[in-house]
């Protein structure tokens, strides 16, 4: 896979774009978009079930998606995004205060 074709494919997943990479189906780019958003909002509700009961599943799945879309999150490793989702909720934060 190119280096084009590999960004592509990971901002697609991500919900950054909505242009296919080459080489894929959209059925199956949005069964990997689907199951990248799965894992982190298992993985976030894990570490933060507060929030989750909090918001109600229209807001959490707004959050999440944002979350996988806006986040730096760069790690292979599921159990790496509760420090990441701080982060993101930080920057968000200030962000929504300035």
């Amino acid at each position: 896979m190119s280096q084009t074709n590999t960004h592509a494919f990971y901002d697609y997943v991500r919900g950054r774009s909505e242009t296919l990479p080459a080489g894929y189906s959209e059925k199956g780019m949005r069964v990997y978009r689907h199951l990248v958003w799965l894992g982190a909002s298992q993985m976030v509700e894990a570490s933060f079930p507060a929030l989750r009961a909090q918001l109600g599943e229209e807001k959490w799945n707004l959050l999440i998606a944002d979350f996988v879309r806006q986040s730096q999150w760069e790690s292979p490793y599921y159990g790496d995004l509760k420090n990441e989702f701080l982060t993101y909720l930080e920057r968000e934060t200030q962000s929504d205060a300035a």
